[in-house]
C-alpha cells in the first residue's frame, strides 16, 4: 500500500507541472490546446520530461527516496516473493495485481485511480495505469496464456469493452486479496471441497510400512525432498495410492507428507469434479493446484476415481506442484507425459495383527474377535471400536453394516434358522463340516499369526464342495455353517449369472466376487455345475467361450478370499481343475436306516404347541427301515400327513403317513412294492 501511495503521490506532482491536466480538470467538455500539443509530443518524449521532473524537484526527489525503501520492503516480503516465483510472474504482472489488489483492500484509491486517468469513468487498474505508476517501458500484451491469468489471479473485468486492450479494467480473485491482506490459505470458491490436513492428528502406527518407505525412497531419489523450486527447476511427481475405501490412503500420504517435512493440502474429487462441464472442471482443478502452491504445499486427489476420463485427459499438468497425489479405490485413466514421472502403489489388506493395533488405539476394551478376523478396512474397526462402551452386540452390529453387501439381482439371502443339532448327517460327515468351520474361523490365524501365507499367495479363501443327490441335506448344512460362523448366507442365482452374450457372465461374476469379497457373507453356488463344468474341446466359438468362462472362475476362485461353498448332485460333471482347488469335498450319501429314523422323529411332531396329542400308532422302524427316503422326501412326507390328518380332523395315523411318503417317491420315481404298503 505504502509502495502505491507513494508512486501515485509522486505522479501526482507531475501531473500538476502539466496546464492540460489543470484545464481538462476544470473543463471536461472542452479539449484544450496545451493538452493536445503535450500528447503529440510523444510518449518517449513525456517520459523523458516526467523523468527529468522526478530529478529535478526536491519533493519528487524525495518521494523517489522513499519509493525505494519501499520497493526494498515490497521485494523482501516472503508472500509477494512466492506468488512471483510459484506461479512465474514477470514483473508487469506482479506491479499489476499489486495496483488491483490495493484499491480491493483500500477502495478510496479508485478516485486515486480515476485522477490519474484523467477520466472520472475510469476508476479501476488498468494496465495503462500500472505503465504510468510502475514506470515500464511499455505495457505488456497480456493474453488468456499469461500466467495472472492462466491461474485465475486476475483478469479483464466482463464489463470492458475490449477485453485485452491496455485500458481495460481489470479485476482480482478475492481469494488472492485474502491472501494477501489476511493468511487465509483455502479458496472459498472450493467451499468444502478442499482442507488443509494437520499432521498433529495423525496415528503414530503406519499400517504401510513397507509401501511408506518405498514412496519416500521414490520422491528422495528425484530430489523432491525439501520446499518446491522455482517452476521447471525440478520434476514434477504424480503419486497415485490405490485402495479401498476408509483404508487409509489419506494418512498414509499425510504420514509421509510429515517425513519429508511438506504439508499437506487435501481435495474432494467427489465434491466439484464429477458431473461437472469440463471447463468448469478445469477451472476448479486449477483453483486446487493454485491453493497448493500458495500453501507451499503437497496436493492430494481423494477419491479420484470419480473424475471424468474426459477430464483426465486434459488434465492441466503444466499448473502441477512438484508432487501431486492421487487416492483412488481402482487404477486411475490417466495420460502420462509433459515431463511427469508417475508411480503407483497398491495398499494390501491389513493382516490380522494390524487389525488388532488398530482396535487397541481407540478403545482399551478387549479385542473383538469379529474385528480381528473379519477383512474390514482401518476407518470400519474404528468405527466398531468407538462402539465398544455399548456392548459385543453394538459392535457386532456395527460390524455387520460395514460389511453389509446389499441386495443384488444377482444373488439372494437365505435365513438360516437351523443349529448343528437340526442337521442329521453321517457321522464321517458331520466330523468334516466340523473342520470346514474351524478352517472358516481360524483361517487368518494359521495364515498371518502362524506364518502359512506363503503357502497360500493368491487367495485365503476357505471352498467346499457340497456333493450328493437332492434332499440329503446340501443347502442346509450351508445353513448351519453360516449361522454357526455368524455369516449371512447368499445364493447365486444362476439364472441371473449365466448370460448367452460373450463376456456378460464374466462381468456378472467379477461382479458378485467384488461385492462379496470382504463381506461378511458365505457365497453358497447352488447347482454348480452350471457354472463349473467340464472343459470340451473347441469345435466352435460357442465351445472356445464357454471355456473362457471356466477359465475365468478358475483364476477368480484361487484368488477369492471368502468363503464358498459350491452344491451339485452331479459331481462328475465338475470341471477336475477345480476339484484341485476346492479345500473341502463333502460327499452327502442318503441317510441310513438310523438317520431316517431320527429325521422321522423330528418332522412327526408329536404334540400341538399347547400340549395335545398329535400321533397315533405309528411304526418308526417301519418307516427307518423300509422307506428309502431322503431328509427332504422325510420332512415332505410328515408335512403331507399332518395336512391329510387336519382335512379329516384326526391325529395323525400311519395310513397319512405312508400316503404322503408314496406321494414323495412317486415324484422321483422311486415307489416302493406294493406288498409293504398294507395295512
Amino acid at each position: 500500500m505504502t509502495r502505491i501511495r507513494l508512486r501515485a503521490k509522486r505522479r501526482l506532482l507531475w501531473l500538476r507541472t502539466q496546464e492540460c491536466a489543470f484545464d481538462s480538470a476544470l473543463d471536461g467538455a472542452a479539449i484544450a490546446e496545451a493538452e493536445v500539443e503535450r500528447i503529440l509530443l510523444g510518449a518517449a518524449t513525456l517520459a523523458e520530461a516526467e523523468n527529468a521532473f522526478y530529478s529535478r524537484d526536491g519533493d519528487a526527489r524525495q518521494l523517489t527516496r522513499a519509493i525505494e525503501t519501499a520497493e526494498a520492503q515490497f521485494y523482501g516480503d516472503e508472500a509477494w516473493q512466492r506468488l512471483a516465483r510459484d506461479f512465474a510472474l514477470s514483473q508487469c504482472e506482479l506491479d499489476l495485481l499489486t495496483l488491483i489488489i490495493a484499491a480491493e483492500i483500500e477502495p478510496a484509491l479508485r478516485r486515486v485511480y480515476g485522477y490519474l486517468n484523467d477520466d472520472v469513468t475510469a476508476c479501476r487498474a488498468t494496465p495503462h495505469l500500472a505503465s504510468c505508476l510502475f514506470e515500464w517501458p511499455s505495457a505488456p500484451l497480456l493474453t488468456p496464456q499469461s500466467p495472472i491469468v492462466a491461474w485465475r489471479l486476475a483478469q479483464p473485468a466482463e464489463d470492458a469493452p475490449a477485453l485485452w486492450s491496455a485500458t481495460s479494467p481489470w479485476r482480482v480473485d478475492p481469494f488472492l486479496v485474502g491472501w494477501i491482506a489476511e493468511g487465509r490459505v483455502l479458496d472459498p470458491f472450493l467451499g468444502d471441497g478442499i482442507f488443509a490436513q494437520n499432521d498433529r492428528g495423525l496415528p503414530p502406527l503406519c499400517l504401510y510400512p513397507a509401501e511408506l518407505s518405498a514412496m519416500q525412497s521414490f520422491v528422495e531419489a528425484l530430489n523432491c525432498r525439501l520446499e518446491p523450486f522455482p517452476e521447471g527447476a525440478r520434476p514434477r511427481l504424480e503419486i497415485e495410492v490405490i485402495g479401498d475405501e476408509g483404508s487409509g490412503k489419506r494418512t498414509l500420504v499425510a504420514q509421509l507428507c510429515k517425513a519429508l517435512g511438506r504439508r499437506l493440502v487435501v481435495a474432494d474429487a467427489d465434491l466439484f469434479c464429477a458431473d461437472v462441464p469440463l471447463v468448469q472442471a478445469q477451472e476448479l482443478v486449477v483453483r486446487a493446484m493454485r491453493t497448493a502452491r500458495l500453501s507451499g504445499a503437497v496436493l492430494l486427489w481423494r477419491r479420484a476415481e470419480r473424475m471424468s476420463e474426459q477430464l483426465f485427459a486434459h488434465w492441466p499438468r503444466r499448473y502441477a506442484a512438484d508432487m501431486t497425489f492421487f487416492s483412488a479405490c481402482r487404477p486411475l485413466r490417466m495420460r502420462h507425459g509433459g515431463g511427469t514421472m508417475r508411480r503407483s502403489f497398491t495398499l494390501p489388506p491389513l493382516q490380522r495383527a494390524q487389525r488388532i493395533a488398530v482396535w487397541t488405539q481407540h478403545t482399551a476394551a478387549s479385542v473383538d474377535a469379529q474385528a480381528a478376523d473379519l477383512l474390514l478396512s482401518p476407518a470400519e474397526i474404528a468405527e466398531a471400536a468407538r462402539m465398544a462402551p455399548a456392548g459385543a452386540e453394538a459392535v457386532a452390529q456395527a460390524v455387520r453394516d460395514a460389511l453389509r453387501c446389499g441386495t443384488s439381482e444377482l444373488f439372494a439371502p437365505l435365513p438360516c434358522p437351523y443349529s448343528w443339532d437340526d442337521l442329521v448327517v453321517a457321522a464321517s460327515v458331520r466330523r468334516h463340516l466340523s473342520e470346514l468351520q474351524a478352517q472358516a474361523q481360524l483361517r487368518w490365524r494359521v495364515y498371518e499369526d502362524w506364518g502359512f501365507r506363503k503357502l497360500s499367495p493368491l487367495g485365503k479363501s476357505v471352498t467346499a464342495m457340497f456333493a450328493g443327490p437332492s434332499g440329503t441335506g446340501k443347502t442346509m448344512a450351508a445353513q448351519v455353517l453360516a449361522a454357526t460362523l455368524g455369516m449371512e448366507l447368499y445364493r447365486i442365482d444362476l439364472a441371473e449369472v449365466v448370460n448367452k452374450y460373450i463376456g456378460e457372465t464374466e462381468k456378472r461374476l467379477r461382479k458378485i466376487f467384488e461385492v462379496c469379497e470382504r463381506a461378511n457373507v458365505l457365497l453358497f453356488f447352488d447347482e454348480a455345475d452350471a457354472l463349473f463344468g467340464q472343459r470340451t474341446r473347441v469345435k466352435d466359438a460357442h465351445d472356445r467361450y464357454a471355456n473362457i468362462e471356466i477359465d475365468y472362475l478358475l483364476q477368480r476362485m484361487e484368488q477369492f478370499d471368502g468363503v464358498a461353498i459350491l452344491a451339485t448332485n452331479r459331481k462328475n460333471d465338475i470341471d477336475q481343475a477345480f476339484l484341485r482347488r476346492i479345500r473341502f469335498i463333502v460327499d452327502f450319501l442318503p441317510p441310513g436306516p438310523e438317520e431316517r429314523l431320527e429325521l422321522w422323529r423330528r418332522s412327526l411332531l408329536a404334540a400341538t404347541p399347547d400340549g395335545d396329542p398329535l400321533l397315533e400308532s405309528v411304526d418308526w422302524n417301519f418307516l427307518a427301515n423300509k422307506l428309502p427316503m431322503t431328509g427332504a422326501d422325510i420332512k415332505g412326507a410328515a408335512l403331507g400327513a399332518a395336512f391329510l390328518a387336519c382335512a379329516e380332523g384326526t391325529r395323525i395315523g400311519m395310513r397319512h403317513v405312508l400316503y404322503a411318503a408314496r406321494r414323495e417317491l412317486n415324484k422321483r420315481g422311486a415307489a416302493a412294492p406294493a406288498c409293504e404298503w398294507r395295512g
